[in-house]
């Protein structure tokens, strides 16, 4: 399997293993690309990273349990474990089990934000837009339209999205083709279209002050 194909992560895990007693990274599959892309820009060899389902983006009471799992799996293994995620939907239930466990975690409530920046993220303040990421662009239909049924019932869409007035793109990459998806998930929604290129925000940095923290 392709470690980068679109759908690779939505039912099943990733893991790259680099190292066998350095570091372990457990992430969201939903952001494998970008952190993928972080680790080889950063030449971070001393590490292996697991990426749980990317399902669990919509299912985040999933998450939490399925951290702990592989945080005491592999405790014994490696000097060092780490956790890409934010709050993610868990309501603080993460955050208290990385505490109890000894493991760091990613600052924010979501992967929005920390892609945006988490400063950047509180300032903007608007329950009215609705966010897709790189990765929500390309899933779109698999992660938000089926889902709410919106491919059946499309007469559906004012009953979720009414309340939203526009759909904000936060781009990880420069990618035209993403950019006119994205557009087109918002002629779908009914919502005003906003583009905005973050970047890999506070993710990077996050891997960035872990990797200095090893080193």
């Amino acid at each position: 399997m392709d470690l980068l194909d679109d759908d690779g992560l939505t039912n099943g895990t990733l893991t790259l293993s680099n190292s066998k007693d350095g570091t372990l990274v457990i992430a969201c599959g939903a952001i494998a690309r970008e952190i993928i892309a972080i680790n080889e820009n950063l030449c971070w060899d001393n590490i292996s990273i697991k990426c749980l389902p990317a399902i669990y983006h919509n299912h985040p009471e999933k998450i939490t349990p399925a951290v702990i799992d592989v945080v005491k799996n592999n405790k014994q293994k490696y000097q060092k474990i780490y956790v890409a995620y934010a709050d993610c939907g868990t309501g603080g239930m993460l955050e208290k089990a990385c505490k109890d466990l000894g493991v760091e975690m990613i600052q924010g409530p979501h992967c929005y934000s920390f892609f945006e920046g988490n400063i950047s993220f509180a300032k903007r303040l608007n329950p009215t837009a609705f966010f897709l990421t790189d990765f929500l662009a390309r899933q779109f239909d698999a992660f938000v339209w089926s889902p709410l049924g919106l491919d059946k019932h499309p007469e559906l869409i004012d009953a979720y999205f009414g309340n939203y007035t526009k759909l904000v793109y936060l781009a990880q990459t420069n990618d035209e083709v993403l950019k006119k998806k994205a557009a087109e998930c918002a002629r779908k929604l009914n919502l005003e279209f906003e583009y905005k290129l973050t970047g890999y925000g506070d993710l990077k940095n996050t891997f960035i002050k872990w990797k200095e923290a090893i080193d």
